[in-house]
């Protein structure tokens, strides 16, 4: 517990001592509750740890599904609006900013979310969608939507859009 305070202490300059971290960062909390929610998953008490992972989200606005595999030390900064699916995968000492996602784009139906190496960094509103994986120490950029492989020490932004090819009315879907 000491080196994930440490850690967070280290990678956040806001943060001035570890009561402060422990007491006011939603994104410690949820961890805390997911390794507890995740022991119950393993053991087959899927049920249980649903719903401590649904209080997590209605409490701290955080979803990590309990099914998700977390290595050490992962920073949820800032948590609102993270989300981290059933099969995703994350290496030690990540960090998520908020309203990042590690979803599925709904095309898969076994490994549906991402795998991430060690050291890789979220910006805040990135999606990181798919059966995709992402190499240690990658940075990908704010309100990024990553749907390819990306391999080590690689920094990743943009968004990836659509142009329609029919004319439609804008205002309608605003």
């Amino acid at each position: 517990m000491f080196r994930f305070l440490k850690s967070i202490k280290e990678r956040d300059p806001a943060a001035r001592n570890y009561l402060q971290i422990i007491l006011l960062y939603p994104g410690v909390k949820a961890i805390f509750w997911y390794r507890i929610a995740r022991a119950f998953y393993k053991i087959k008490l899927k049920m249980i740890a649903e719903i401590i992972m649904y209080l997590v989200r209605a409490i701290h606005g955080i979803e990590i599904h309990p099914g998700a595999k977390i290595g050490k030390c992962l920073f949820i900064d800032h948590g609102l609006g993270v989300v981290i699916g059933e099969t995703a995968i994350i290496g030690d000492y990540c960090t998520m900013y908020h309203g990042s996602t590690l979803g599925g784009t709904g095309k898969e139906h076994s490994k549906r979310h991402p795998t991430l190496g060690n050291n890789v960094m979220i910006g805040a509103g990135a999606k990181v969608l798919g059966n995709i994986t992402i190499g240690d120490n990658v940075k990908i950029g704010a309100n990024a939507v990553v749907t390819f492989d990306v391999s080590d020490n690689k920094t990743v932004i943009g968004q990836k859009a659509t142009v329609y090819k029919k004319n439609i009315d804008l205002d309608y879907y605003i």
